[in-house]
């Protein structure tokens, strides 16, 4: 399957705006955009664990496509997770209900010389696998997102043992082991490129860099840890230049300076940063913009309606004036909430395909 050539690409609008050009419309897709707000996934869901369909090719194709069948979204993002690269590392991940992940040995200094660095893009395979398998079956509709997690996002949870308010144990690291913390960070670093490139190998038309904790630090320290580090990655990926480069980096408010530089062709934002901010501050607009609607704009209960289909509408509509349309790719300031009504999610979608450029 991999060495067939991959179906010719129909629907380019994503390529297009990452590449500064024009598109026919504004192109919308979200994060998470196959999770559990949508029933095929609950269905897919309750004969599979979610680390089961992550590993599984047939499984995590069948999880991306389940979107691109149901709404118009212009891009398809394979269905995998971020703690699959401390999983290929050799440390034990379980997503719990009602939890979430969580690792029963979080990582230490001392364990620090377990990682097993040694075949762990190897380890990833499947990942790659799941893409080629989805470009083929996609047929070109759509592009295909890879993705990883920052070095800074995944240290957080490898140290932290799962998901937390405040990252304080992982920023413990940077202030009382700072030698240590750089370690773990370029070895994450190093290991995120090589899968990254991987899956633009494997069929990948865009990748995409989660950085999602940096909410927990300050601008001095994520300065000197994380920034470097989305640099390091985007430097050492031009080598691949056939595939986009997206960095979302959420709660980036203290560093929104300096997104620009860091050699993405798109920069993903949150909703807490307003577009005038980025429209003044990232360049003038010489790197594509990708955001930021609320996730919680989404939410429209059958019985009273919050967020009424009209002011759903509305909200869509002042966002992309707000931005303008220049280099815009639209979606939400983070993935879709999985309590979302599905036709909550059909109503973004489509009233970002009526505005006019």
């Amino acid at each position: 399957m991999q060495n067939k050539p991959f179906p010719k690409l129909v629907n380019d609008r994503i390529i297009k705006v990452a590449k500064g050009e024009t598109p026919d419309k504004l192109p919308v897709w979200v994060m998470r955009q196959a999770g559990r707000y949508l029933p095929e996934y609950q269905e897919l869901r309750k004969n599979n664990s979610f680390f089961d369909i992550c590993q599984n090719p047939e499984l995590a194709c069948e999880a991306t496509l389940i979107p691109i069948r149901r709404f118009k979204v212009d891009a398809a993002i394979i269905f995998s997770d971020i703690l699959v690269v401390p999983q290929a590392l050799g440390m034990k991940v379980k997503m719990v209900p009602g939890v979430g992940p969580v690792f029963p040995d979080p990582l230490t200094l001392e364990s620090m010389t377990q990682l097993n660095l040694d075949g762990a893009i190897s380890r990833l395979q499947y990942v790659g696998d799941a893409i080629s398998l989805t470009r083929h079956r996609l047929n070109g509709a759509v592009p295909l997102f890879g993705f990883s997690g920052a070095p800074w996002t995944v240290m957080c949870y490898m140290i932290e043992g799962g998901g937390s308010k405040t990252m304080s144990k992982a920023k413990k690291w940077l202030y009382c082991h700072p030698d240590a913390a750089t370690q773990l960070m370029d070895l994450l670093a190093e290991v995120i490129t090589d899968y990254l490139l991987m899956q633009i190998k494997s069929g990948a038309q865009i990748v995409q860099v989660f950085d999602s904790c940096v909410e927990h630090l300050d601008r001095e320290l994520y300065s000197k840890y994380g920034l470097p580090q989305l640099k390091r990655i985007a430097s050492n990926l031009k080598q691949q230049m056939e595939a986009s480069k997206i960095e979302v980096p959420l709660g980036a408010h203290i560093c929104v300076d300096e997104l620009d530089s860091l050699g993405y062709d798109v920069v993903g934002i949150d909703w807490t940063i307003s577009p005038s901010r980025v429209g003044a501050r990232v360049g003038d607009r010489d790197v594509t913009i990708q955001g930021n609607l609320d996730p919680c704009a989404l939410y429209a209960p059958k019985e009273k309606l919050i967020a009424p289909k009209e002011k759903l509408i509305e909200m869509v509509e002042r966002m992309i004036a707000d931005f303008g349309t220049r280099r815009l790719i639209v979606n939400l300031g983070h993935g879709v909430y999985p309590d979302t009504d599905p036709e909550a999610f059909k109503t973004f979608v489509d009233a970002v395909h009526a505005v006019r450029l």
